[in-house]
């Protein structure tokens, strides 16, 4: 396979400042693959042999509980780094990446970190500034879950991805990639009936607009008050 040019990933935080000798030496070892929307890149409970890093698209790590419930655990966007199973020091993969749009991911084989972060430690630190961020996000999803009622943990799911994945439009912020209602209530531990009754009374308020699963948030400052706990009315 042909090398990987640098100026794919100079961009990503994770491999900011670093010299172009050590970036290629990384790259060398990568390979690319693109994901088709709605393939997984690999399942829940598989040996976890490669880590990998998403350059573009999006992916929704599912999980399946033991009761057989699916839920998602987070959404993988651009130069995020997962399936990094050893960070969680476990060796199979904690769940299920699925492709939400036609996606290009990066992989490793494990045994290459140590070396990758020997030579250039400042890899470690930005991999742990990135994996952190993932981590208080996953912490502010459990207190929103354990603490709030569920019109303020949809609305606050919702202000996420948009901070994420926004795009400017003329008539507001659109969530840049599929997103069912479905999607949303297994983000948020509800249920599909829940996120579909909301988001009915959110349109009828002019506060999003939904279609084609591309959702389009047209007041962001009604849709915080929402997330705050504050009523709104028409």
């Amino acid at each position: 396979m042909a090398d990987i040019d640098r100026s794919l990933v100079r961009s990503l935080p994770l491999f900011a400042d670093m010299a172009d000798p050590d970036l290629d030496r990384i790259l060398s070892r990568a390979t690319m693959r693109r994901v088709p929307a709605g393939e997984a890149v690999f399942e829940q409970g598989q040996k976890a042999n490669q880590f990998y890093l998403l350059l573009h698209g999006r992916l929704k790590v599912t999980q399946v509980t033991p009761e057989g419930q699916q839920i998602i655990v987070r959404v993988v966007h651009p130069g995020d780094l997962f399936g990094f199973a050893q960070a969680l020091q476990r060796d199979d993969y904690p769940g299920t990446p699925v492709a939400a749009a036609e996606s290009v991911v990066m992989c490793w084989p494990n045994e290459a970190w140590g070396s990758f972060v020997e030579q250039n430690p400042r890899l470690a630190v930005n991999a742990m500034r990135t994996i952190g961020q993932r981590l208080q996000e996953a912490h502010t999803r459990i207190r929103e879950m354990s603490t709030e009622e569920v019109e303020r943990r949809v609305a606050h799911a919702v202000l996420r991805l948009m901070a994420q994945a926004g795009r400017n439009e003329a008539d507001g912020v659109r969530i840049d990639f599929p997103l069912s209602r479905q999607d949303v209530a297994e983000m948020t531990g509800t249920t599909l009936h829940t996120v579909s009754r909301l988001f009915s009374a959110w349109e009828s308020q002019g506060i999003v607009k939904g279609g084609r699963q591309k959702l389009l948030i047209r007041d962001k400052e009604r849709l915080e008050a929402l997330a705050e706990g504050a009523s709104v009315r028409n």
